[in-house]
């Protein structure tokens, strides 16, 4: 009964669950530690120009696939190429698609999101459509989409938005054909408030806390898929340093140099495990029934 007390009086008078501000550490500490990494590798990557040792392009064929050392931190690639600066350098090109994707994917599929949930017309065709794209696995439609366009950074991030955007639409219209079926929704109508203002005041706000969840999972998702594609040969051009292409370079080299693949590898799973943490905890926060198990 206490339990139930507290937890009632942790609610606003919209009925949200409000935690102070002092307690967030305490009470999610794997979203402190979250935000903490994710904070570090974004500070890395936007002072690669002065945290880098080398240039990340320069070749120096004396110095190929050399162990690290004071000189180069975390060795030299088969050019010779500075390792930690050219991971450096990468990272910037995986969090740029993966904030990219996150943003333009979230947009895309709220508004189909939103538009397929609440009217039947267009559900019916909007969904087969996501349900084709979602019956492809998503690297074999990502690399198909790679294949018909120039490879570019900005051709990944639109191949792997069109993977991502189904995954976003389906969580929309789940919550939309919920809010859908609400007493204040159905007294709504019956006063007549047109279908837009409904969507805008009544259901985009309550769409809102699944979706910034969603969205971390989709920034994950998509830098891993963008490593995927530079590995494969299929992403970014060779000569852009990003952690899938250092990755795909250094493999032939992986018996006898292991740090090509192995830091840049690193980076990319603390990326990713921070960006999942983070959003582990914001369904935590804005979900107030899982906040009362946790």
């Amino acid at each position: 009964m206490t339990d139930v007390v507290r937890y009632a009086d942790a609610l606003d008078p919209l009925g949200n669950l409000s935690v102070p501000r002092r307690g967030l550490v305490r009470r999610y500490p794997l979203v402190a530690i979250g935000v903490v990494i994710f904070a570090l590798m974004v500070a890395m990557t936007i002072a690669a120009p002065w945290l880098a040792t080398h240039d990340p392009q320069e070749i120096a064929p004396t110095a190929r696939l050399r162990p690290p050392s004071l000189e180069h931190l975390l060795g030299t690639d088969a050019l010779g190429r500075d390792v930690w600066s050219r991971t450096l350098y990468g990272g910037r090109i995986s969090l740029v698609v993966g904030l990219a994707v996150a943003a333009l994917a979230s947009a895309l599929g709220l508004a189909i999101g939103l538009v397929s949930g609440y009217s039947r017309i267009a559900d019916a065709l909007v969904m087969r459509i996501m349900d084709g794209l979602m019956s492809i696995p998503a690297i074999l439609l990502a690399i198909a989409l790679m294949a018909v366009t120039r490879a570019s950074t900005f051709s990944v991030i639109l191949a792997i938005t069109v993977v991502e955007v189904p995954r976003i639409v389906r969580l929309v219209r789940g919550v939309v054909l919920t809010l859908r079926e609400q007493t204040y929704i159905e007294a709504a109508v019956v006063v007549g408030t047109r279908p837009l203002r409904i969507l805008s005041k009544h259901i985009l706000p309550n769409s809102l806390a699944p979706l910034i969840v969603q969205t971390t999972y989709v920034c994950a998702a998509a830098m891993l898929i963008e490593s995927i594609l530079s590995f494969l040969g299929a992403g970014t051009p060779p000569e852009v340093p990003s952690w899938g292409n250092i990755m795909a370079e250094g493999r032939t080299f992986f018996q006898i140099a292991p740090w090509l693949i192995l830091s840049p590898g690193l980076l990319l799973g603390l990326t990713v495990l921070s960006i999942n943490l983070l959003g582990d905890g914001l369904r935590g926060i804005l979900d107030p029934r899982i906040a009362r198990r946790m």
